[in-house]
């Protein structure tokens, strides 16, 4: 009956139910689980180190979304981290034997493991950004970088910049290739490459990428970064150099995370919808749970202008 069987009569439904009432009891989610054979929850995988959970704030960002979807479907998520080779194998073990039923997956690189090993073992799986090299296997959200990337390089030189300088991010994630194909459609393929930088989202290869610039362009007037975070350490390479922002060069980031509207000078920005991109991973994954199939979202990303572009 409490599963919404029909073939009971009225008065057993009313004894059931004010006994449930009276007695305060909760239906058994390890008896649902052996009924319906899942889990009844679903895990939130971060393939970076531990370290980058509390140093880049998007990943919280996407979490906490993440979690407040579940939530509003009596859903819980279950954290887990696969920095090392050992983290992952941990991980991948627990989640191959039954004890999530799907995953959202964060921070996917280019020929990562991970990635193919959840394919294998057939896991629902829902990837936020392309998962490089599984595109047309892995479903996933992602806000449109490319798309960014040209606004932003566009922005930059709208506002003054005539020698413009990128740091991008890690070439084997699909945020740090199609922002830096962005910014390379605005400014051409023939950009001098000294101008351009990878770096790997942390504030530290954001400083070092800065002086390497710094040191090959010292003329450069316009940086674009890849990220809030990576812009902070920019900024605080360029202040060491005697360069003010906006006055001696301009500086764009990409998120809209915190580290954008707290920095002095706050940072112009691309706004990633993290929100949005939280809540379409989930309905994504609930659907392939159910069997309905997998798919791509593409989502807006939005100029953000702040002090760092306003000379």
């Amino acid at each position: 009956m409490l599963n919404g069987g029909h073939l009971v009569s009225d008065e057993a439904r009313r004894r059931v139910e004010r006994a449930i009432a009276e007695t305060g009891y909760v239906v058994s989610s390890s008896a649902r689980s052996l009924a319906t054979g899942r889990s009844g929850s679903v895990g939130f995988l971060l393939t970076e180190s531990q370290q980058s959970l509390f140093d880049d704030p998007n990943f919280a960002t996407l979490y906490r979304g993440a979690a407040a979807a579940l939530a509003r479907r009596d859903l819980p998520l279950v954290l887990m981290v696969a920095g090392t080779p050992a983290e992952r194998a941990q991980i991948l073990r627990y989640v191959g034997a039954g004890h999530v039923d799907g995953v959202l997956l964060v921070s996917t690189h280019a020929g990562d493991p991970t990635v193919q090993a959840l394919l294998d073992q057939q896991v629902p799986t829902i990837s936020c950004g392309v998962p490089l090299g599984a595109e047309e296997r892995m479903g996933y959200v992602t806000a449109d970088d490319r798309r960014g990337g040209r606004d932003m390089a566009r922005h930059l030189l709208d506002c003054g910049a005539s020698v413009l300088g990128m740091i991008s991010g890690p070439a084997d994630t699909s945020g740090g290739r199609e922002r830096l194909a962005g910014f390379l459609d605005v400014v051409g393929e023939g950009h001098d490459p000294r101008l351009i930088e990878h770096a790997d989202y942390t504030r530290e290869g954001a400083v070092r990428a800065t002086e390497r610039i710094l040191s090959a362009r010292p003329d450069i007037d316009g940086l674009f970064v890849a990220s809030d975070l990576m812009a902070a350490g920019a900024l605080e390479a360029l202040a060491a150099a005697g360069r003010r922002v906006p006055q001696d060069v301009l500086l764009g980031g990409f998120d809209d995370s915190a580290h954008a509207g707290s920095s002095r000078p706050s940072i112009t920005t691309m706004r990633q919808p993290f929100d949005r991109i939280s809540e379409e991973m989930v309905r994504l994954l609930l659907d392939l749970i159910d069997g309905r199939g997998t798919a791509a979202v593409v989502l807006p990303s939005e100029l953000v202008v702040r002090e760092s572009t306003s000379r």
